[in-house]
């Protein structure tokens, strides 16, 4: 998650923490990227219930974690009470030449616009600062939401693009926007992660943890009705020994304020 879901805050804490867990995990191998030093000062961006915030803390880091969901940083700071948190925007920081990183991990795809909140990264960065992040790239779940659209549609309810809450760049986008803001860019990826969504009811869970915008102003009986349909669309598809697996596309890039 600084997770830009709307402006009303829908995110359940507790159901992040206990069905997508997944989330913080897969970052355990963005912060060996980070390769955080002791004594560093360092932003987490999006830092949702405050796991790797925990995990950068424990390495003697003097963390600060930012998210823009209140209900994720209140379960933080319940879990991690010695660590500072607040609810910040990505696209208004206001920190100026503080930090000797930013980190961000599953969280600036949902940011727009993405060159405003690099803006505000590279500002808040010191001289030399690096910044690192993952973030879903091109492609990303894209078997999933296409089959929604095409069940809401189908529904006779007219898709509105606006309902489509996530940017996904390509590598050269995303790269050109850190370029552009002042970032050099030493490291741009764009891989396949396949993802466990655990047990029978794990697409539907991840489409009410992540997807409830594309759902916005459709009744729950229809919503209910629609995922169905896209769970038996999508069952051979993504479906296998007794658990879902999303197609996610990731980008991870390193930048340095120079």
């Amino acid at each position: 998650m600084g997770k830009t879901k709307s402006e009303k805050d829908n995110w359940d804490a507790n159901l992040y923490d206990i069905k997508h867990s997944f989330v913080s995990k897969y970052g355990d191998s963005l912060v060996e990227m980070l390769e955080p030093k002791a004594g560093e000062k360092i932003l987490d961006l999006g830092c949702g219930t405050g796991d790797l915030a925990k995990k950068l803390s424990d390495c003697k880091i003097d963390v600060v974690g930012i998210d823009k969901s209140a209900n994720m940083i209140k379960q933080a700071k319940s879990k991690y009470p010695n660590i500072k948190f607040s609810v910040q925007d990505a696209i208004d920081l206001s920190y100026n030449n503080e930090f000797d990183a930013v980190f961000s991990n599953a969280t600036l795809h949902w940011v727009k616009p993405p060159k405003k909140a690099l803006t505000c990264i590279y500002n808040s960065l010191k001289h030399g600062g690096r910044f690192v992040a993952e973030f879903g790239g091109k492609g990303n779940v894209h078997t999933i939401t296409n089959e929604i659209i095409i069940q809401i549609n189908k529904a006779g309810i007219e898709f509105k693009k606006e309902h489509f809450p996530w940017f996904y760049p390509s590598i050269a986008q995303y790269s050109s926007l850190m370029e552009e803001v002042g970032f050099r860019v030493i490291l741009a990826q764009h891989f396949d992660r396949p993802t466990e969504l655990t047990g029978d009811s794990g697409l539907k869970n991840w489409i009410d943890m992540f997807a409830s915008n594309m759902f916005e102003d459709i009744p729950n009986d229809k919503k209910d009705f629609i995922i169905t349909n896209v769970e038996d669309n999508l069952k051979e598809v993504l479906y296998k020994d007794g658990n879902w697996i999303a197609d996610y596309k990731r980008i991870r890039v390193i930048g340095i304020k120079e």
